[in-house]
């Protein structure tokens, strides 16, 4: 089901920065086809970032989000050569994993 989450997460000093982009179409349901169907509300509604088990991020997404959302946050911890996942799921029960290690 689509392209993989694309993350990096660098570890500095006592913090790791981590950049998220994930592959999602993000329809709100207002648009229309070009017929003038509208096309379904289509759109991540969860998110969860965790670092060795430990939930580092935790949001909620509506449909204001735009396609192919983009997050930047940091945290304390973490090492090079540990994992970071990243889960979603959509308001349509589709969902993803994704890992990545910390450099």
């Amino acid at each position: 089901m689509g392209s993989p989450t694309k993350i990096r997460a660098t570890a500095k000093d006592d913090s790791t920065e981590v950049k998220i982009l994930m592959s999602h179409e993000m329809e709100n349901g207002r648009r229309k086809d070009d017929e003038g169907n509208l096309i379904p509300a289509k759109y991540i509604t969860e998110v969860a970032v965790r670092h060795n088990d430990r939930i580092v991020l935790e949001c909620q997404f509506g449909t204001a989000v735009s396609k192919d959302p983009y997050l930047i946050f940091r945290f304390k911890g973490g090492k090079q050569g540990e994992k970071i996942s990243v889960y979603w799921i959509d308001n349509k029960g589709d969902n993803r994993l994704d890992e990545a290690v910390i450099g």
